[in-house]
């Protein structure tokens, strides 16, 4: 098998290690403009062949992945063009689908390409951050051209299903109207509430001081990268101000229970988003990536912090971050302690619940 990349970044990096990992044998061929990510990824052996220019060394490419900004893959699409077989899938990893099938329809490349979208990522950009594990158990979106390409379509679901993914089909318009909803919605409002509570924190900042533990959970995803949050949206504008709009309704609904001091109503608006939230499954990675925290009760004395470090540095365990909570309003615990991965939470809740320390997870 010959893979291709157009970009190794984050996403394209995982990919590509993923592939490395579970097809040890296949070839795979890679263009970026940093010249020291395509050197980190060949001394790393996870690319046979580095390019700097897009030339004849993708011919004959059995998938080939474009992994740039969205704004810049359709660019791609007429460079690459003349190296394209009839065995090739050709497909992108964007989070907005429907400009980039407009432009492969345009340039007659509609029989090569599925689009797609693995739904899984970082706060931290760039191949020196990838994993292949980046991957495991993602929804990866696929979004046929053609959906009679059956075999195709096969193909690559397989592909998909072997680097450990979970391959779900949607067109693209369905894809963007819902990703949209799930996951460019959600950016805007912690952005929005942010920039709400800065513009009207007292002179002091006490706003800030004593913002909740809850408050910095809702609004992680605002420390995203701006550059890239300005290119989903620019693409997928039309769907994100009807959404935004909606939205804005189901505000407006709620002012007006509260001004009406109608209790049941607002009764109802919680009880109908808990029991909601609660049947959402937890079975995959999402758009917005997962927060992986327990909180633990600790006594206040010299070196307690100190301790537990140590118990988990002695297990193999590693620490994103850990620091005390001194905003408990909505919080279990005491201590608060961040891990990169499921796997490392679950095995410090047990290890530390051996040492007999109160150990409280979220749901």
């Amino acid at each position: 098998m010959k893979t291709g990349f157009i970009g190794l970044g984050l996403i394209g990096g995982s990919i590509a290690k993923a592939i490395r990992q579970y097809f040890p044998e296949s070839e795979i061929v890679a263009f970026d403009k940093s010249r020291e990510t395509l050197a980190l990824a060949t001394a790393e052996s996870v690319i046979n062949t580095a390019v700097t220019v897009i030339d004849e060394n993708f011919k004959g490419c059995d998938y080939l992945f474009l992994c740039t900004p969205v704004i810049y893959n359709s660019a791609y699409l007429s460079q690459i063009k003349p190296f394209l077989s009839e065995k090739t899938i050709l497909t992108d990893v964007g989070s907005v689908k429907t400009p980039i099938h407009q432009e492969v329809e345009k340039l007659g490349l509609s029989d090569f390409f599925i689009g797609g979208h693995p739904m899984a990522g970082s706060e931290k950009s760039g191949y020196v951050n990838s994993k292949a594990v980046l991957l495991e158990n993602a929804y990866y979106i696929l979004s046929p051209s053609r959906p009679e390409q059956k075999e195709k379509i096969q193909a690559f679901t397989e592909f998909i299903q072997a680097i450990r993914a979970i391959p779900v089909t949607l067109d693209c318009r369905t894809h963007d109207y819902i990703t949209g909803t799930i996951s460019h919605l959600p950016h805007v409002i912690a952005s929005g509430l942010v920039n709400f509570v800065r513009d009207h924190d007292t002179t002091d900042e006490l706003m800030k001081l004593l913002a909740a533990g809850g408050f910095k959970d809702i609004t992680r995803i605002a420390s995203s990268s701006p550059t890239m949050w300005e290119h989903v949206l620019m693409t997928n504008r039309e769907n994100v101000s009807e959404i935004l709009g909606n939205y804005i309704k189901t505000l407006e609904d709620a002012k007006k229970l509260i001004d009406a001091g109608d209790s049941q109503g607002i009764y109802n608006f919680f009880d109908t988003s808990r029991n909601y939230r609660n049947s959402v499954p937890d079975i995959s990675a999402g758009p917005i990536k997962k927060l992986f925290a327990i909180y633990c009760d600790i006594i206040d004395e010299a070196g307690g912090i100190a301790t537990i470090a140590t118990i988990l540095a002695s297990n193999n365990i590693s620490i994103k971050n850990i620091g005390i909570i001194h905003n408990r309003e909505f919080e279990e615990g005491v201590l608060r302690i961040e891990f990169y991965e499921g796997a490392a939470q679950e095995k410090a809740a047990q290890v530390l619940r051996r040492h007999r320390y109160t150990v409280y997870e979220r749901s």
